[in-house]
């Protein structure tokens, strides 16, 4: 199979003469032999033209009207079939009749002409608009190096192809590269290709792209540009769009260094977070202690002269100096509060607060919150962020009153972030420091709580590493006479009451008294003795007979003791104006869990109006 010309440039057009009385082609330029691939002439013409030939002679019939004419309506094939697209411009020969020259136009190849010459002409226009924006940038550049130079920003511009065309000192000297390094270069991929936590930022995505694509103006507050080192700076930058005689040259873009001003704004937002969490500390700190002096206690220091007392008068001064961990035992209303207080006055920490937690006065649900504190959040359904009593503790001394009534978990936790020295609130992931003394109060012996299963082994061998004992009233009964004469004194001062004479009966009844709720039913018996005292003699009332005198006299019934544990609980709750539950209610005057007093309220038939 013939082949077509590759380059129309390379050759002439292709000619052939026609004899028209005899249909032949009687010569051909090398051209025409190669279009119609003719393999010697004189060679018939009718079999090229096939089904057009009747136009082709509606063509000859122009031609001999006109003398010449040119169609593009008449299909030719060459002598293998194939079909051509011709322009064919014709002519009568006039030296000799009968002869038709032929100029037949490949309009295929013409076509590629047309293309190339498209390709050619956008080309060169191309480069033309590339170099007048160059030499626009660069009389600009002439004409502004001064001033751009004496700007403290750093100033560079791109072409409407994102290369460099200029930049100025402070723009070299802030991204560490020359201009040597940048100019004629794409900007981005060198100084803003990625985010800052790594992600890739493609250039579509770049505001300063869109300056010089579709002639927008944005301005930035934070993003950061990459040093030559590969260091990050923040900045914040104008990206504008520039023309050259209204047609869109590219963007100048103007930013500066706000690293600084950014780790200054850091630095103030961490020191005010500091402050308000400090601030929010200090207010938690001080409810909590206006809470503690508010609440009535039955005195405010240790009263007695036994040699029960000046022994744990002892044994405080020589732990409290140290930081050891303290575990106070006894029995309710035996004055473990007060121990607390004495060991933590003494201690070095005594300038910051002791920070008490009774666990047996909150609900179960409600003592992780008390502990640990949480932060605001929608999850959680809170307002407002809350230090938990750990991290009140922290600098000071924790109190853990009554801890075997600590779920078992929380007592986990509490080991876990004593043993760490940090606490997390509920809801947060940071970690706050912890370095708190910890004081510890259980109605019962460490081994006792241990063997029932209600306080962890490993918190106990973590936290008995002191153990004080506080003895029942009962085994101190020479501290009577001091205690009644403290809270009898409190007493009548608290109610602006003239304070009566205790006589020798009713001092002996109060010795010969089995004190179940030791000091704090005490107490519970001189307020009571001193609202029923109408006259100069204390009126005492014990609810049950109680024997002065004898040896034997100490021996009570079990329905004796029925009615006077019974009479005990009408007292608190009178106390506590009915109030079970609370700091202020029965069952915190009592040390006892507010289900415990409830129960003991159902089976001894106590009703409101025993103590209304």
């Amino acid at each position: 199979m013939c082949q077509r010309p590759d380059s129309p440039l390379s050759v002439a057009a292709p000619v052939a003469i026609l004899d028209l009385a005899s249909d032949r082609l009687t010569s051909a330029n090398e051209a025409a032999r190669r279009l119609l691939c003719l393999q010697s002439l004189p060679h018939p013409f009718a079999p090229h033209l096939g089904d057009a030939l009747p136009r082709f002679l509606v063509f000859l019939d122009e031609i001999s009207h006109r003398g010449s004419a040119w169609t593009r309506e008449i299909a030719v094939a060459d002598s293998n079939g194939r079909p051509l697209r011709l322009e064919i411009r014709a002519s009568l020969d006039k030296g000799t009749p009968g002869l038709l020259t032929m100029i037949l136009l490949d309009l295929d190849e013409l076509d590629q002409r047309a293309e190339a010459t498209e390709a050619q002409r956008n080309f060169r226009n191309g480069l033309g608009e590339w170099k007048r924006a160059q030499t626009f940038f660069s009389d600009l550049e002439r004409q502004n190096q001064l001033i751009l130079n004496a700007a403290g920003e750093g100033i560079y511009g791109v072409n409407a192809e994102g290369k460099t065309t200029f930049l100025n000192r402070a723009a070299q000297e802030m991204l560490g590269w020359t201009a040597a390094d940048l100019l004629g270069r794409d900007i981005h991929s060198m100084i803003h290709h990625h985010h800052l936590d790594g992600r890739s930022y493609p250039e579509h995505d770049c505001p300063i792209y869109r300056s010089f694509r579709f002639e927008q103006v944005h301005r930035i507050e934070d993003e950061v540009f990459w040093r030559r080192d590969g260091k990050p700076i923040r900045v914040e930058y104008v990206s504008t769009p520039i023309y050259d005689q209204k047609v869109l040259a590219g963007a100048v873009v103007i930013f500066r260094d706000i690293t600084e001003r950014y780790e200054n704004e850091r630095r103030l937002r961490e020191a005010l977070a500091e402050v308000a969490a400090l601030r929010d500390r200090l207010e938690q700190e001080n409810a909590y202690l206006q809470e503690t002096i508010t609440s009535e206690r039955a005195h405010h220091e240790i009263i007695g002269a036994s040699g029960a007392v000046q022994q744990i008068l002892t044994r405080i001064a020589l732990v409290a100096p140290t930081e050891a961990p303290v575990t106070i035992t006894g029995e309710p209303g035996t004055g473990k509060s007060l121990v607390a207080t004495a060991i933590h006055t003494a201690s070095r920490r005594s300038r910051r607060a002791l920070i008490h937690l009774k666990c047996s006065a909150h609900a179960p649900e409600a003592l992780e919150i008390e502990l640990f504190g949480h932060i605001r959040s929608h999850a959680l359904g809170t307002q407002r962020d809350r230090p938990g009593k750990l991290e009140l503790a922290h600098g000071g001394t924790l109190f853990l009153e009554d801890l075997a009534e600590l779920p078992l978990d929380l007592q986990g936790r509490i080991l876990a972030a004593l043993q760490a020295g940090e606490v997390t609130r509920l809801g947060d992931a940071r970690a706050r420091p912890l370095d708190a003394r910890v004081v510890v109060a259980l109605s019962r012996p460490v081994e006792a709580e241990v063997a029932a299963g209600r306080l962890r082994a490993d918190l106990a061998l973590f936290l008995n590493v002191f153990p004080l004992p506080c003895p029942p009233l009962r085994d101190r009964r020479d501290d009577i006479p001091l205690l009644v004469d403290h809270l009898l004194a409190v007493t009548c001062r608290r109610m602006n009451r003239q304070r009566p004479v205790v006589t020798t009966r009713v001092m002996q009844r109060l010795m010969a008294y089995d004190w179940p709720g030791n000091v704090r039913e005490l107490r519970n018996v001189i307020e009571r003795a001193v609202i029923l005292t109408a006259g100069g003699k204390l009126v005492l009332d014990l609810g049950a007979p109680v024997p002065v005198s004898g040896p034997n006299n100490l021996v009570r019934t079990e329905a004796e003791m029925q009615q006077a544990i019974r009479q005990n609980l009408i007292a608190a709750l009178r106390e506590a104006q009915g109030r079970v539950s609370g700091p202020l209610g029965a069952a915190a005057l009592l040390g006892l869990p507010p289900t415990t007093l409830a129960s003991r309220m159902q089976k001894l038939d106590i009703k409101d109006h025993d103590w209304a």
